[in-house]
């Protein structure tokens, strides 16, 4: 994997400081993110696009010097526009020797088992972490002896206020890769032309999951990777509920 830089480091890094500012982004336990050694950060998706998981990438590139591999669709993988824009940025679209080697370089991985699924539905559907039986995040931390580190964010579902589940009518409608089709309004119009509602954006940080490590749960044991699954997602759900119901009582 080639280093990230160039022009889609630069936009990005300028896009999302920017985006900082607009929803006076903060983030609390940051410092477990800064401990030495590669680490899976494993995140609640806000909609439609996890703005601030985006933002964490930044914050992170400036205190570590590089951007966390986000796994990404692999939609992106498929376009050569979009793969030069992805290498620029550090991200895969899956298991594979970019990952082995950013481990290797103590780098963290980030993923977000909801995907479009979880970004990309209604109003009805707000802060609730929704992976299905998503394991592959899972193996994954076990492959490459990863603490799996729970993050999640509050306002990240009030950016855009939408108003159908994108996953599922973009599967009634067979859109190619598994694409969403949402519908979803924003500051200025309907997204994706629109700007972000101005919400505030407080990033949380959980502390590391590692009972995995160490040969303790044999990957190909599906009923000890859904109680770790449940544990994670729980984790995340957490982080979510403790901020929302702080701030609902105050």
């Amino acid at each position: 994997m080639s280093q990230a830089g160039g022009f889609p480091l630069a936009t990005w890094l300028a896009a999302f400081r920017v985006l900082r500012a607009w929803h006076r982004y903060d983030v609390r336990g940051l410092d477990i993110l800064l401990r030495p050694g590669a680490k899976l950060i494993v995140a609640y998706h806000g909609r439609p696009l996890a703005l601030d998981q985006c933002m964490l990438t930044v914050t992170l590139y400036e205190r570590l010097g590089y951007l966390p591999h986000g796994i990404i669709h692999g939609y992106f993988g498929q376009n050569r526009l979009l793969r030069w824009w992805i290498d620029g940025l550090g991200f895969v679209t899956g298991d594979g020797a970019g990952i082995a080697e950013a481990v290797a370089r103590g780098e963290h991985i980030l993923v977000q088992p909801g995907g479009t699924r979880e970004g990309c539905r209604s109003f009805r559907h707000r802060y609730e972490v929704d992976w299905g039986e998503r394991l592959g995040y899972l193996r994954l931390a076990i492959r490459y002896g990863l603490p799996i580190v729970p993050v999640a964010g509050d306002g990240v579902d009030d950016a855009y206020v939408g108003l159908n589940d994108g996953y599922a009518l973009g599967r009634k409608l067979r859109v190619p890769a598994g694409l969403p089709v949402w519908l979803g309004v924003g500051a200025t119009g309907v997204w994706p032309l629109s700007l972000p509602l101005p919400v505030k954006m407080t990033q949380l940080v959980g502390e590391p999951i590692e009972r995995h490590l160490g040969g303790k749960i044999d990957p190909s044991n599906r009923e000890a990777l859904l109680a770790l699954h449940q544990e994670v997602r729980g984790a995340v759900q957490a982080l979510m509920d403790r901020k929302r119901g702080h701030k609902e009582t105050v």
